[in-house]
Order: C-alpha cells, then structure tokens, then sequence
C-alpha cells in the first residue's frame, strides 16, 4: 500500500532533470548575487524610497540564474513582461474600486498581452499583483511605479544574470540558431530534421512548452549523433591518425612557419614543445593577423609561434571512437584534431580521413544492399 502511495507521489512530480550539487550552488549563489547587487543598486539611486524593491523579483531570480535557456526566461521577457504588468496593474489599481477585481482583471489583461508580444514572464502576475497591492507607497507613484522600481528592478537583474551566466559558461540571452556561421541549417540537419520541420510541429500544439527551438535542435542533433553511431561500425582514432605529424616547434620563428604553411599546402598546424607535447595549434589567419601588426611597435616583440599561437585545443585520445569526431568536422568545419596520448602528440586525423571512412562505410552498404 505505501509502495502504490508513493508511486502515485511520482506521478506528480515533473520529469525534469536534477543537476549536480554544484550547479545546484551556482544556480542558487547566482540569485543571491543578482538579488543582492541590483536591490543595493536600487535602494542607491532611489534613496529613502521604502519601496526601492518588489517582492516578484525573486521569482524573475529563479528563472534567469536557475533556468537561464528557458524562453520565459529570456531580457524581452523580462523587461516586455514586467513592463506590460506594470501598466496594466496600476490602470487596473486606478480605475476598478474593488481591489479584488482589480488585480484578477490586471493579471488577466497581463497574460493575453505578454502572450500577444512573445513576453511571457510567469513573475510579471506578481508585479501586476504588487501594482494593485503594494500599499499607499507604490499607489502614490501611479504610473512612475513602471519605471522604478519595476524596470529599473528588471532591468539591473537582468545585467547581473547576463554577466553571471557568462562567467560560469552558460549562454544567456540564447542564441536563435545553431548554425552560428550562416542561417542555413547545420549540415547534420539538411540530412535529418531541420529547423522547419520542428517549427512546422511547435504550430500544431496548442499549448506553449518550456523550451526553445534552439534547445529543441540541440537535442535532436546529439539523438541523431547518437543514433549514427549504433549504424556504423566503430572506428577508433587509432584506427586512420597520420602518424608522421608535420608540426611546428613552438619556439619556431613565425617567419619559417609561414615558409611551412606554403611548403605544405595547410590552412593549420599543430605546436608541440622540447618534449613533443602538444601546447597549441597555429592557423595561417593568425600569421596574417601578426603581419597586419608588425608595423605597430607595441607588437613588434612578437617574433616565435608560441606568442601568437592559440593554446585552447580540442584533442582526442587513441583509442577514442572515430564516431566523436563527427560534430567537430560536420558543424563546426575543423580541418583536423590532434591525437595525444599522455600530453604528447602522436597523431593527428584530418577531414580527409573523415571523408575516406564514410566513403567506406558507403561502399559498405551498397555492397550489403546488392546481396
């Protein structure tokens, strides 16, 4: 009997994920940053105002640091939406004697109007709400309650969320698309579903769902990486990496990388150190950009690879699946990924090699189809 009580428990509770004790912190140290920071802000600039901050900011908290992806989540949302529940909460306030009715009606009307200007923003019921009973403070405000405290509130949390998302690598606001280099779909999308295709779907519901489009393709892109791999043979890196690694030394002077580029035909180049560990990876566009400053004496220091070299790069392990390689050469164009093993570079796989796996795996299966 507890067993069936408990299962019916469940059944209530949303299928949503439960993320790490630290991003559980980071989540909640975030809204104490964004409510503390803009609420000292505004008690600053509003002076002995003792309305300096609304109580729906906290709510706005909990969307923008603990769900940033969310679209109820997004700036327009936020300062539309508080806006929109601002002005509709104290027309309501000042013309509607009955302040029951008044804030039912201004809820309401804020709803229909968030949701004809794409601004939803579940907390702005509450700044509706607060509009019609906050008390003699914010009625003697009338319309000047819409611009303080409640834009100037939205918008000071909003540049906290922006900054504090950033700084522990989350995207907000969300970007529209995922192809960030043209707005055409992905090349995994042209061959699966494409944008269109979910928007075509997302018009036929009837209610409005908690995620973006942009997560939506996200999501489907991984599935479908995922779903490619149980189709093909697994190859590992090992399996295709050169071996003999043309590389540069990263005390090489720029002047003879530039002679290695054009003797080799490369767009780039890996750079290894003394002890053949893979330190960073030079692109031609970055020996074009140090030519365009060497007329700047600020600059004129730089003279070795390793001063203009990037040092972030993306790396796989031997005996990695060739399959993690796809995302890294289809969506985001590599022209090829170092293989290291123990910091030190031992082989490197480039687009060429992708191209000759999948024409076998082609081949493959136009031999099992003719069978």
């Amino acid at each position: 009997m507890f067993h069936t009580q408990l299962e019916w428990l469940n059944t209530l509770k949303p299928n949503f994920k439960v993320l790490a004790f630290k991003d559980r912190f980071l989540c909640g140290f975030g809204a104490l940053m964004g409510l503390l920071i803009s609420s000292l802000i505004s008690w600053y600039i509003l002076g002995g105002f003792n309305a300096w901050y609304i109580a729906p900011m906290g709510a706005s908290s909990v969307l923008l640091f603990a769900v940033p992806a969310s679209p109820l989540a997004q700036p327009w949302n936020m300062v539309v939406g508080n806006t929109i529940a601002a002005i509709l909460g104290v027309t309501c306030y000042l013309f509607i004697p009955d302040l029951t009715i008044a804030f039912s009606v201004a809820v309401s009307l804020a709803i229909f109007c968030m949701m004809s200007t794409d601004s939803l923003h579940p907390p702005s019921g509450a700044v509706a709400i607060t509009a019609v009973l906050g008390g003699e403070s914010l009625h003697d405000l009338g319309y000047l309650f819409v611009f303080y405290p409640v834009l100037l509130n939205s918008i000071l949390l909003m540049i906290v969320a922006i900054i504090f998302n950033r700084l522990i690598g989350k995207q907000y606001p969300q970007q529209a698309q995922v192809n960030l280099r043209s707005k055409d779909p992905t090349p995994t999308q042209k061959v699966t579903i494409q944008p269109h295709d979910i928007q075509e779907v997302l018009d036929q519901q009837t209610e409005l769902l908690d995620i973006s489009d942009y997560d939506l393709q996200k999501i489907i892109l991984k599935a479908q990486e995922k779903a490619n791999a149980r189709a093909v043979n697994l190859f590992l890196c090992q399996d295709i990496m050169t071996r003999d690694v043309v590389s540069l030394s990263e005390n090489e002077e720029i002047q003879n990388a530039l002679d290695k580029f054009k003797q080799m035909n490369l767009m780039s180049l890996p750079v290894t150190n003394a002890e053949h560990q893979l330190v960073g990876t030079l692109a031609l566009y970055d020996v074009v950009d140090w030519f365009k400053r060497a007329a700047d004496m600020q600059t004129s220091w730089e003279h070795q690879v390793k001063q203009i070299m990037n040092r972030k790069v993306v790396t796989v392990r031997p005996n990695q699946p060739l399959q993690d390689l796809i995302p890294y050469f289809v969506e985001r164009s590599f022209n090829y990924i170092p293989v290291v093993e123990q910091q030190k570079l031992v082989g490197i796989i480039s687009r060429a090699d992708m191209i000759a796996v999948l024409n076998q795996q082609v081949n493959n299966l136009k031999s099992s189809n003719n069978r």
